[in-house]
C-alpha cells in the first residue's frame, strides 16, 4: 500500500534527480565560462558559443522545472525559500535572462553593444549562476534565517506563513564561508563539465589543446573544494528530526545518514569516482573525448546523493538558524495526500520524456561542430 510517507519520500527522490540533472546541466554556464580563457580568436570563441547555444535550453527549462516540482510538492519550502530569500533566485534569473538575450542578439547586425559585451554577458552567467546555486543548496546544511508560524494563515491582513528575519533576503548566504566552498565547488565542477563537453562535441585542434590545459587547472580546483566540503560536511552538526517532529541539532548527523543509509553513500561514492575517471581518462588517454559520458552521471548521482543526505533518515531539508523548530522537513512542508497521488501518477512519463530528450540531443550531436559547419548553419 502506498503510503503517505512513502510519497513524500518519493517526491523528494524526484527533486533529487531534478537537482542533479540541473547541476549537470551546468556544464553549459561552465562552458561559458571559458569563451575568452580557451577561445583564442574569433572562430574558437564562436565554437564555443554555437556549441552551448544549442543546448541553453536544456539548462533555464531544468531550473525552473526543479522551482516548479518544489511548488507542487513542498509547497512551504517554495514560500519560504523562493518568496522570503528572493534576492539570490532573482540575481540567478537576471544572469540567465543575460544568458537568453546574449544568444539572441549577439550576431544581430547593428546591436548597440557590441558582440564582445553580451559575450561577457555569457562568462558573467557562467561564473555567478553556479556559485549563486550552488550557495542556495550551502544552506541545506548550514540553515537560513527564517520563522515559520503556520497559525499565520487565519490571519486576514496579513496570512504570511513564513517570515525572513533580515533584510539581505537570501544574499546572506554568500557571508557563510560553507556556503561560499559549496557554491566555488559546483562552479569549479561546472567548468570541468563545460571544458569536456565541449571536447565532446568540437572539432578544432588548438582549442582543444586549451581546454585540456584549462581543464587539468579546474580538476585542481575542484579536487580542493570538493575535498573541503565533504570534510566540513561529515564533521559538523546537523538538523536532526525525532519522531514527534522536534528538530535539534546532533554532532555527526551526516556521517550517520551516510552510514544508516548505506545506498545513499554508495550512490555518492559511484558518482563522485565516475566523474574523477571521467576528467583523468580525459587529460591523460590521448585524443579521449568522451569524459562527459563519464562526469555527467557521476555528477547526478553524486548531487542526488547529497540532496538524500539531508531529506532522508529524519532530517531537516530547509533548517532555520533562526527558530530551529521552524526547520522543514518532509512531512512538515509537503502537500496533501491527494496532490502528491495524482502527480506521482503523472510522473511516470518522466523516462518517456528523458528518453526523447536523450535521442534528440544524439542527433544534434552526431558530428563535431566545425569551423566549417560554423559557414553553413546559423551563428549565435
Amino acid at each position: 500500500m502506498i503510503t503517505y510517507e512513502f510519497l513524500q519520500e518519493y517526491w523528494w527522490f524526484l527533486i533529487s534527480l531534478l537537482g542533479g540533472l540541473l547541476v549537470f546541466l551546468l556544464f553549459v554556464q561552465g562552458a561559458n565560462f571559458l569563451i575568452f580563457i580557451a577561445g583564442k580568436d574569433e572562430d574558437q570563441r564562436q565554437l564555443i558559443v554555437n556549441s552551448t547555444g544549442r543546448k541553453w535550453e536544456l539548462t533555464f527549462t531544468t531550473l525552473v522545472t526543479f522551482g516548479g516540482a518544489f511548488f507542487a510538492s513542498f509547497p512551504l519550502f517554495y514560500s519560504t525559500s523562493f518568496g522570503g530569500a528572493y534576492w539570490v533566485w532573482i540575481l540567478i534569473l537576471i544572469t540567465f535572462v543575460f544568458q537568453a538575450v546574449s544568444y539572441e542578439f549577439q550576431a544581430k547586425q547593428g546591436n548597440l553593444l557590441g558582440r564582445t559585451s553580451f559575450r561577457w554577458f555569457l562568462v558573467m552567467n557562467g561564473c555567478l549562476a553556479p556559485i549563486l546555486i550552488g550557495a542556495a543548496v550551502g544552506t541545506f546544511f548550514t540553515g537560513s534565517e527564517f520563522v515559520v508560524n503556520k497559525n499565520a494563515v487565519g490571519n486576514i491582513g496579513a496570512p504570511v506563513i513564513s517570515q525572513w528575519q533580515n533584510d539581505l533576503r537570501g544574499l546572506e548566504a554568500v557571508g557563510n564561508p560553507f556556503n561560499v566552498e559549496f557554491g566555488l565547488m559546483v562552479f569549479f565542477l561546472a567548468v570541468c563539465l563545460g571544458a569536456l563537453y565541449l571536447l565532446n562535441n568540437v572539432s578544432h585542434a588548438a582549442l582543444e589543446r586549451k581546454l585540456r590545459s584549462t581543464l587539468k587547472v579546474f580538476f585542481l580546483l575542484f579536487l580542493v573544494a570538493f575535498v573541503a566540503v565533504v570534510v566540513q560536511v561529515l564533521l559538523m552538526p546537523g538538523f536532526a528530526v525525532d519522531a514527534e517532529g522536534i528538530v535539534s541539532m546532533v554532532d555527526g548527523k551526516y556521517l550517520t545518514n551516510f552510514l544508516e543509509m548505506p545506498i545513499v553513500l554508495g550512490l555518492f561514492l559511484v558518482g563522485a569516482v565516475l566523474v574523477v575517471v571521467g576528467i583523468v581518462m580525459t587529460l591523460f588517454k590521448k585524443g579521449y573525448r568522451c569524459g562527459i559520458w563519464w562526469a555527467g552521471p557521476g555528477t547526478v548521482f553524486a548531487v542526488m546523493a547529497i540532496f538524500m543526505l539531508v531529506g532522508y533518515n529524519g532530517t531537516a531539508y530547509y533548517p532555520s538558524s533562526a527558530d530551529l523548530q521552524s526547520s522543514l522537513t518532509l512531512a512538515n512542508s509537503c502537500s496533501s495526500e491527494f496532490t502528491l497521488t495524482a502527480m506521482a501518477i503523472v510522473s511516470l512519463i518522466i523516462p518517456f520524456v528523458v528518453a526523447y530528450i536523450a535521442y534528440f540531443w544524439r542527433q544534434m550531436d552526431k558530428k563535431s561542430l566545425t569551423t566549417e559547419e560554423l559557414n553553413h548553419s546559423e551563428k549565435y
